[in-house]
């Protein structure tokens, strides 16, 4: 007998959407991870993910395509034959131009050939890159958990355009990323506005890559900055915060040269677009060295008392695996919500996240 399918609740799929999965846990030589979330009620507006490359996508296969676009981007267009790709569309159009010269078309071939030499070579660097995920909704109930999940898929769908285009991430992809979840003057979108406060609901963001050696590049829209734990010296390393550059949270600030800018809302006009400088960069020195990724569930950055507290667990427990440092500040972070509790303060209490990356 067939076992009848039950449709699970908006809270049910959110939960699951934004949960991360253990699976797709990445190998990375020298580097054990392990993160997990705890919602403060049925669903949260906390997400994490892990980005495991070589699972989620054919690198292989992209590397062999990259491969041959390039070889056919050098090819001139046969007479009679249909245009093939977008460097044959291109030179079409130049040869209409009046100051069209031959060379031109060769010189463009290459540039565009080379253009996908460079993708080959990135897409390899991916088998040994993982990226994560994490974002903080404001709130914790459906509504956040959808702010989240508009930030899941909208990442998703512009990696894909990443990949194919340059064979990595780039600035681009967090500056449309920011785009999409500003609010438009026009029409409402995923971050809307409530109207009984007149607040906009907000999204933090933090999107890293963790490569051999303990190299962790990554980019923060408002997010709390990471911590770093030595094994050698039992505690935190101070970290100069001028070399981390932190934007506001999603959507609230929009670069002043962008093109769109007077279609949505900004607190203030950035001066200027994202670009590679503003990817920090944070090595683990030595084996057993711990980094930690959080969301104000946890600690919000700025607790003294707090960080002490997590130090003191993290001194306890650095021996141990990934899974069981991840596991030990959770349940920190849960009896502190007791706490809270206690006092009267249940509305102080949040979604909690942390992820652990750490040495071996």
């Amino acid at each position: 007998m067939t076992k009848a399918y039950t449709v699970p609740s908006i809270d049910e799929y959110l939960r699951e959407r934004l949960m991360p999965v253990e699976g797709a846990i990445p190998h990375i030589p020298g580097i054990e991870m392990f993160g997990n979330s705890i919602p403060a009620g049925t669903v949260g507006g906390d997400l994490f993910e892990y980005i495991n490359f070589q699972q989620r996508y054919d690198i292989t296969a992209r590397v062999q395509r990259a491969q041959r676009i390039s070889k056919e981007f050098l090819e001139p267009l046969p007479p009679g034959v249909p245009v093939r790709n977008s460097v044959d569309d291109h030179v079409q159009w130049l040869q209409g131009t009046p100051s069209y010269r031959r060379e031109m078309e060769t010189e463009y071939r290459f540039a565009r050939s080379s253009e996908q030499v460079r993708v080959s070579q990135d897409l390899r660097d991916l088998c040994s890159t993982a990226g994560v995920l994490v974002v903080d909704a404001q709130g914790h109930g459906i509504i956040s958990a959808k702010i989240a999940s508009t930030v899941h898929d909208t990442f998703h769908a512009l990696m894909l355009t990443e990949l194919d285009r340059y064979g990595k991430t780039t600035p681009e992809l967090f500056e449309n990323i920011n785009l999409r979840l500003a609010l438009s003057i026009t029409a409402r979108n995923a971050l809307g506005i409530v109207e009984k406060e007149n607040a906009r609901e907000i999204a933090t963001m933090l999107y890293g890559e963790v490569r051999p050696g303990g190299l962790f590049r990554f980019v923060n829209f408002g997010h709390p900055p990471p911590l770093v734990f030595s094994a050698e010296y039992g505690r935190f390393m101070n970290i100069d915060e001028s070399c981390m550059v932190q934007f506001l949270a999603l959507g609230l600030q929009i670069p002043t040269d962008h093109p769109d800018r007077k279609k949505y809302y900004s607190m203030t006009l950035r001066q200027r677009d994202f670009n590679c400088s503003d990817v920090a960069e944070i090595t683990l020195m030595s084996p057993g060295d711990i980094l930690v990724l959080y969301t104000d569930g946890v600690y919000d950055g700025s607790d003294k008392q707090m960080r002490e507290l997590i130090e003191t667990v993290l001194r306890e427990h650095h021996r141990r695996s990934a899974r069981e440092i991840c596991n030990a500040l959770l349940d920190c972070a849960v009896q502190q919500d007791n706490h809270l509790r206690e006092n009267g303060d249940e509305a102080l209490i949040d979604d909690k996240t942390v992820f652990i990356v750490k040495r071996t």
